[in-house]
């Protein structure tokens, strides 16, 4: 009995160790399959999110497409507030999913449209990725300076982003960004010798001449110099002012020749602004003259006299299109707080003779500098700062002589006190038909940074609006009709 208890023992135990391998290798099996299933399916909603944010992107295209074909079209042709819905299908035409589209509208006055996409694929609902792009149409604003013709930038200006001329560049300040010039060489008119690089300086060590290496001179040219390279289609710079005065007068602010000197607006922080017609001005004071023989000089300050202005409107709303419009010469001054605005001055037929320009003898000021507050000064002359400009002035806006310039006249020691001025600052970009200039090289008198001046500002300092690239004021040219990408993010 004792040998059969013990065998009948041994088996049950061999029993019970096949069932505990069993259970651990279904176990084990189980998990793996378990494994197995996860995987699939997470290959499965790989594909699925990688397939979604296709079809995000497709739906970005899409608008794009859409807005090469309807460049106002915010509202995916439906006249709806939306968001969009868009079935997406494969190259067979089966229905794979669909994207939705949120559309935001440009600002009055900006190009920046912000479309987002949300892509989902029928598979599987729970599966979707948003994509969020902004398109624009760049402006002719990509330029702190841009000039149709020769620049001279003398000792004492400095300048925060790009430069450049149709025609040669003489720079003898620090340029932070990049300078161009679309002539491989050319002759300095402010002296005699032979041609000289595009872009050059003669601050020391003067610049070598061609065809000598192109010296880097980072102490200068902090980014570089580049030449020659395309042109500045300029024509394209002078935005179509008969268009803005059409514009003015139907949806703007628009007032005809004033039969007296011009215009004075001043700018008010509340939304709205004074107008006063501009009688008189101040005489030109005994033994000043027009030394350099300048084709539109003058003293182009307001006479403080009484009488010398009149009033015409006080508490003029800006309109709602932005656009003021005046057709005579035009003072301005004041400060915009979270306003986009253009303001021109021009006279039609046009004519060399009857021209208008724009003068800035105190400052004008944004409030805000981060694309909120948009100005823009256009002439169909020059935009000058006048004998009695502020010792210290700051302009901030795109200021654009269409077939002027853009600077201050000569006023030799005669004229007064005011013929030597410290500093001019300006934020925005400056586009001049002719030289720009708001200084006069000499030995007249000295600045504080140890050059030497015989009239104008000693010190010029300009910066360059980025944001004005692709949220230009109303009716600022643009470099192309094309919507491009500006940002693309996945949300």
């Amino acid at each position: 009995m004792k040998n059969f208890s013990q065998k009948n023992f041994s088996k049950g135990s061999i029993l019970i160790q096949v069932i505990a391998f069993m259970t651990i290798g279904i176990i084990i099996l189980s998990g793996f399959i378990g494994w197995g299933v996860m995987s699939v399916r997470m290959a499965r909603h790989t594909e699925y999110r990688d397939q979604a944010i296709q079809i995000a992107e497709a739906g970005i295209d899409y608008y794009r497409w859409h807005l090469a074909h309807a460049p106002l079209d915010f509202q995916d042709g439906t006249a709806t507030s939306g968001p969009y819905l868009h079935t997406y299908n494969d190259k067979q035409g089966n229905p794979l999913g669909m994207f939705t589209l949120s559309i935001t509208p440009p600002p009055v006055g900006s190009t920046l449209v912000t479309v987002k996409s949300t892509g989902k694929v029928n598979a599987d609902s729970t599966v979707s990725r948003t994509i969020q792009s902004k398109f624009a149409k760049p402006s002719l604003a990509k330029y702190a300076v841009v000039a149709n013709s020769f620049m001279n930038f003398g000792p004492g200006t400095e300048i925060f982003g790009p430069i450049h001329s149709n025609g040669g560049i003489r720079f003898d300040g620090l340029a932070h960004n990049i300078v161009t010039s679309a002539v491989a060489s050319f002759d300095d008119p402010t002296h005699s010798g032979a041609s000289e690089f595009g872009v050059h300086t003669h601050i020391a060590p003067v610049d070598p001449l061609p065809p000598s290496a192109v010296p880097s001179r980072v102490d200068v040219f902090q980014i570089g110099r580049t030449f020659p390279v395309p042109a500045v289609d300029f024509a394209g710079l002078t935005a179509n002012m008969a268009q803005i005065k059409a514009d003015a007068q139907t949806g703007g602010a628009y007032y005809a020749a004033s039969g007296a000197q011009g215009y004075h607006i001043i700018l008010k922080t509340n939304g709205t602004f004074d107008i006063k017609k501009v009688n008189s001005l101040l005489p030109t004071p005994g033994g000043c003259s027009n030394v350099q023989a300048e084709a539109n000089w003058g003293v182009w300050s307001i006479n403080t006299a009484g009488g010398s202005e009149t009033v015409i409107a006080t508490g003029v709303a800006y309109p709602l299109n932005g656009l003021i419009f005046v057709e005579d010469n035009l003072w301005i001054d004041g400060q915009i707080n979270g306003n986009r605005l253009t303001i021109a001055a021009a006279t039609f037929p046009d004519s060399a003779a009857t021209r208008k320009n724009i003068i800035v003898n105190s400052n004008l000021l944004y409030t805000y500098y981060d694309g909120t507050d948009v100005l823009s000064l256009m002439a169909q002359n020059d935009i000058i700062a006048g004998l009695k400009s502020a010792d210290n002035e700051e302009i901030d806006g795109a200021l654009i002589a269409q077939n002027g310039r853009t600077g201050r006249n000569y006023y030799a020691a005669a004229c007064g006190a005011e013929y030597r001025r410290s500093s001019m600052t300006l934020y925005g970009m400056v586009g001049t038909y002719q030289q720009y200039g708001f200084a006069w090289s000499g030995a007249t008198f000295g600045c504080p940074d140890g050059s030497t001046r015989s009239s104008g500002y000693c010190t010029r300092n300009i910066t360059y609006d980025a944001n004005m690239l692709y949220g230009p004021p109303p009716s600022f040219p643009l470099t192309t009709s094309q919507y491009q990408i500006v940002s693309w993010d996945e949300l």
